[in-house]
């Protein structure tokens, strides 16, 4: 098949095979998938494409797996035993990997320094031009932040885990028994409440089909420190995906009109 575009890099399909080629300024990324499939190969068999081989010095850096059968999550109607093979497929990767591992792994792309960092730039140069209700969630989420102290938490309490990187369900495949995993660019060392938190927000978890927030979170045993931080995560990547939807809705559209209207309302629930 000729290759398609996805983000930065293409893709090509065989029958049994997926061929990842990254531009060279998105060399890490390959790193990053690579990492991961060799990792979840060796402690999570089955949880995730099988790795064959990369070549991430190339000019165009190339990750080779295998190629998964199954259904994106998204999209689909998340029924009872979608949700709970959904839960099983993110503990699973939350806990294969060792933990004297996990400590070695880089912090993965995007994790709550990044986000804040970016948020704030956001806030000087996306929200000038928003009005209304979205205009409204913006300012409370930005004065949510100025107050909180989340940018100088630190995340001692909560263990860290691998994170897959991508809360979005089209990541996540259904075949008909269990869920699997594909899409690591951005996975890397991370924080179970965090992960959750970035499946949970995630625009393809509500958009559409609406995910059952209280039987996903059901099968995980936080503890105090996480159930703190995850809800503090969740109003960070809600004003994320605000912004995110603002500056989609006024480029490429990719979710329905008034997606970016119902996401500050959310926020604003968040804030409550």
């Amino acid at each position: 098949m000729q290759p398609g575009q996805w983000g930065g890099h293409a893709i090509e399909m065989t029958a049994d095979r997926v061929i990842k080629r990254f531009p060279a300024v998105e060399r890490g990324r390959a790193v990053c998938e690579w990492r991961a499939l060799t990792l979840l190969h060796a402690h999570a068999p089955g949880l995730a494409p099988r790795p064959w081989e990369a070549d991430l010095e190339a000019a165009e850096p190339t990750v080779v797996m295998s190629r998964l059968a199954g259904v994106p999550l998204r999209g689909a109607a998340l029924d009872r035993e979608r949700t709970d093979a959904l839960a099983r497929a993110v503990t699973r990767i939350h806990t294969a990997v060792p933990s004297d591992i996990v400590r070695e792994v880089p912090v993965r792309e995007g994790h709550l320094g990044a986000l804040i960092v970016r948020v704030r730039r956001w806030g000087v140069t996306v929200r000038p031009q928003a009005t209304g209700v979205v205009r409204q969630a913006m300012d409370a989420g930005l004065a949510w932040l100025a107050r909180s102290g989340a940018d100088v938490r630190t995340t001692g309490e909560v263990p860290a885990v691998f994170g897959a990187g991508d809360g979005n369900l089209a990541n996540y495949l259904w075949d008909g028994v269990r869920v699997q995993v594909v899409d690591f660019e951005e996975s890397g060392r991370s924080d179970r409440a965090f992960e959750l938190a970035e499946i949970i927000e995630h625009v393809s978890s509500w958009v559409e089909h609406p995910l059952d927030v209280s039987a996903f979170l059901g099968h995980f045993d936080l503890t105090p420190a996480e159930t703190v931080r995850l809800r503090e995560c969740r109003r960070l990547l809600a004003l994320v995906w605000l912004f995110l939807l603002t500056r989609d809705a006024a480029t490429r559209p990719r979710n329905p009109a008034g997606t970016a209207e119902r996401q500050a309302e959310r926020l604003l629930d968040r804030l409550l």
